[in-house]
């Protein structure tokens, strides 16, 4: 299986910068830092740069976030299992609540305790 474009284009991009920070803590080459920002315009345009990519960004993930969560989405089959057990709890406490609430005609007495079940051997 081919791994989508978007992930190998973020792996490139993060495998270069590890590149160019082990070059700048090794010294293979050092990136003038001081003379790019004692230049202005230098300065302004990277802070601008920065500043626009990391606004994109922003609304990328607001977007992926706000998508994630107003989706309709059905529940796990955990949670739908849950459901079904508090659709069975609540019929059975209404089953409960009839049966306790209006008693058959003619129903018998339980049976006192030591004594032989109905219908059993004498």
């Amino acid at each position: 299986m081919r791994p989508p474009r978007i992930i190998l284009f973020w792996t490139v991009v993060i495998a270069a910068l590890l590149f160019i920070e082990v070059a700048e803590l090794t010294r293979l080459f050092t990136i003038p830092f001081l003379q790019a920002i004692s230049n202005v315009v230098t300065f302004a345009f990277a802070l601008i740069f920065v500043t626009i990519l990391a606004l994109i960004g922003a609304i990328f993930i607001g977007i992926y976030v706000s998508q994630r969560l107003l989706s309709p989405r059905g529940f796990s089959p955990f949670e739908e299992e849950m459901l079904k057990m508090r659709a069975d709890v609540t019929e059975l406490r209404r089953q409960v609540q009839d049966l306790s609430s209006h008693p058959a005609n003619g129903a018998a007495d339980p049976p006192a305790p030591g004594s032989p079940p109905a219908g059993g051997p004498p």
